[in-house]
């Protein structure tokens, strides 16, 4: 099976969906990692900060098993000021490049622009009748994003699969932590108390210790 998991920033795979992405590989799925923005020093961050972000995403890539680690490079914190064209174009390149069958994208309610950027340009890429490779599209949470999103009947964040990662919690904190100018410190939403606190409230609605939470958006059943 392939999946892609659609990160706007390296962190957002392991806080949404870590656990599930280290049990996708334990089946021996093939995982590709899809991270949408990239960090430049023209753009303001220092030559050391740039070299650190690269590193970081070479050990997690290794640690998670990812079959490729697909760069948009798009600037961070500029989707607003990118067509949304060149977004959908780009992802919807890949998905019809490795034949997606599960794709794992953010929610359309979190309160960075970038994540819902993503996510708008994602849901026109997951047409039945232009990417008949997608079976199933799941929607993840971030923490530190999607619980401060405003709620209303149409926006909000509301789970309807739920998996266990009780097997998996110890080694998403461990790759989480490779991020370390992403982490802070409790009661901070980005960090290893925060990430756990919400694998087990999570948990609580499915019988499990720990668990992520999803939208099921579609599924295509044969």
């Amino acid at each position: 099976m392939n999946v892609l998991v659609i990160a706007p920033h390296p962190d957002d795979e392991t806080l949404g969906c870590g656990g599930t992405i280290l049990k996708h590989i334990e089946k021996n799925d093939k995982v590709f990692w899809l991270i949408v923005t990239d960090i430049r020093e023209e753009k303001g961050f220092s030559r050391e900060r740039v070299k650190t972000r690269r590193e970081e995403i070479e050990k997690v890539k290794s640690m998670y098993g990812f079959k490729d680690v697909l760069n948009l490079k798009f600037n961070t914190m500029e989707l607003d000021i990118t067509p949304m064209k060149a977004l959908v174009d780009s992802i919807s390149k890949y998905i019809l490049d490795i034949k997606a069958e599960v794709v794992y994208m953010p929610n359309c309610s979190d309160v960075h622009s970038d994540h819902k950027y993503v996510a708008e340009a994602t849901l026109s890429c997951v047409k039945c009748f232009r990417y008949p490779s997608i079976k199933k599209v799941y929607v993840y949470e971030t923490l530190s994003e999607t619980e401060f999103g405003i709620n209303n009947s149409f926006n909000k964040f509301m789970p309807n699969v739920y998996v266990n990662i009780e097997k998996y919690i110890a080694k998403k904190i461990e790759i989480l932590e490779v991020f370390k100018s992403e982490i802070g410190i409790f009661p901070f939403p980005r960090s290893k108390e925060g990430v756990v606190a919400l694998s087990q409230y999570r948990g609580l609605a499915a019988g499990y210790k720990n668990a992520e939470a999803f939208i099921l958006l579609k599924q295509n059943i044969d």
